[in-house]
């Protein structure tokens, strides 16, 4: 790849959640502080929500990270489960050994047997749910009840949900509404506003091994905004796809055409202002050929 071309020690914009390369925008540190102080204060239900790409993955990634020895963290990452298949995946991260034909009763004796254990070691125990949006509701109203389990002084089981705005619509139902009354504390992840995103990219950069001055020009970073809307994921594919363009030219220098090609070839980036008055202009000319078309034949 480019890597030596650049000097780069390893990619620097892949889109696999790596916490070394988070960073801490305005969005992305508000949400993390609004997890690590619900997370000590002992609330049972946290929400994080934020559009597709917005790196909420990341943000969870980052934030067990971040607990510490005084935290036993769990994480589902595809939530699709049944309530009784979503208790066996909690028993898993839990390291409870089960016999193959455990019942409901015993399955939830032995959830509770375990987190009063933990919490007589001083541990707090957190499940973080990624994917949040496709959780049934049956399994939602599961996970209330699990979270009914406490001693005199706190939660022996606090939940933290990862989910795009869907799980707003979800948690709106009647059905679920003594759950969302619990949720004390909440955050939306936005995008990376305009003037993070030079930091962004020099971010990523540096954690990558990169040393130079700069490898985007100003008008390819704006180009790259425009064609993104600062949506980290997206950011990540079309910068990756530009370094690849501009090191096919032998260039060290990612220009504002590199980044226009780039964005091109990426599903959910918007179209250039140039190809909107190009497909403007075409219309345009349709439109007059058909209105001279249909002079011809009155």
């Amino acid at each position: 790849m480019y890597e030596a071309h650049f000097g780069l020690a390893e990619l620097p914009f892949s889109i696999t959640p790596d916490t070394s390369f988070f960073f801490g925008s305005p969005h992305s540190q508000e949400g993390l502080n609004t997890l690590l102080v619900a997370a000590r204060s002992g609330e049972g239900f946290i929400k994080i929500t934020g559009e597709v790409g917005t790196g909420k993955t990341l943000l969870c990634r980052k934030f067990m990270a971040m607990l510490g020895d005084a935290f036993h963290t769990a994480y589902v990452p595809n939530p699709y489960l049944e309530p009784r298949a979503l208790m066996l995946a909690l028993a898993d991260e839990l390291e409870i050994v089960l016999p193959r034909d455990v019942d409901q009763h015993q399955l939830v004796k032995s959830l509770t047997v375990r987190l009063l254990e933990l919490a007589a070691r001083g541990k707090h125990v957190v499940l973080c749910l990624d994917e949040a949006q496709a959780l049934p509701l049956e399994s939602l109203e599961a996970l209330r009840l699990l979270t009914n389990l406490e001693t005199e002084k706190r939660k022996l089981l606090q939940i933290v949900l990862f989910g795009q705005p869907e799980l707003n619509a979800h948690l709106a139902s009647p059905k679920i509404r003594q759950l969302a009354q619990r949720i004390t504390f909440h955050y939306h992840l936005g995008a990376l506003r305009r003037d993070d995103l030079d930091y962004y990219l020099a971010h990523r950069l540096r954690v990558a091994g990169f040393t130079g001055a700069r490898l985007f020009s100003a008008a390819s970073v704006r180009r790259l905004y425009r064609a993104t809307g600062g949506i980290p994921r997206l950011v990540n594919i079309v910068a990756h796809k530009s370094l690849m363009l501009a090191y096919g030219e032998g260039r060290h220098l990612v220009e504002k055409r590199h980044v226009a090609l780039a964005a091109g070839d990426t599903i959910g980036t918007r179209p250039a202002r140039a190809m909107r008055w190009a497909w403007l202009a075409s219309a345009a000319a349709l439109a007059a050929a058909g209105g001279i078309t249909l002079a011809l034949t009155r």
